[in-house]
């Protein structure tokens, strides 16, 4: 299974993986997963650091690269296509990252997993909600 993780979900599972359902647990330890991550994920977390809402125990960019090296993902490029198709796409309260991830699993055929209700509506990308 090809999965595109949303940054809370990402964040989740590095640092208080008791957040993510069995279900989506299950998801990312099967032994068929293949893990993806966009790059809109990684500077989420760097903001969500700032901010102080998210903490962790080295300086942030240090930490963001042992992460990627203890659980390696594959890469969701963003490129034009996903700019187009998250400009087509047109959810209801959704932010603007949240559109270009839903149109990076939509690119790259990818199922989201996310802890945003608000994606998890939509028909036009396949969703694993963490509820």
């Amino acid at each position: 299974m090809r999965l595109l993780l949303d940054t809370r979900v990402w964040v989740w599972s590095l640092l208080e993986p008791e957040r993510l359902t069995k279900r989506v647990q299950a998801a990312l330890e099967s032994p068929d997963a293949e893990l993806w991550l966009s790059p809109l994920s990684v500077w989420q977390l760097l903001v969500m650091i700032e901010a102080g809402h998210v903490v962790v125990d080295a300086e942030p960019a240090t930490w963001i690269g042992e992460a990627l090296r203890a659980v390696p993902v594959r890469e969701a490029t963003l490129s034009h296509e996903v700019a187009r198709r998250g400009h087509l796409l047109r959810m209801r309260g959704v932010d603007v990252t949240g559109r270009l991830l839903a149109a990076t699993a939509q690119v790259y055929d990818l199922t989201l997993i996310t802890a945003d209700r608000r994606l998890e509506s939509t028909k036009e990308v396949h969703i694993l909600a963490n509820r």
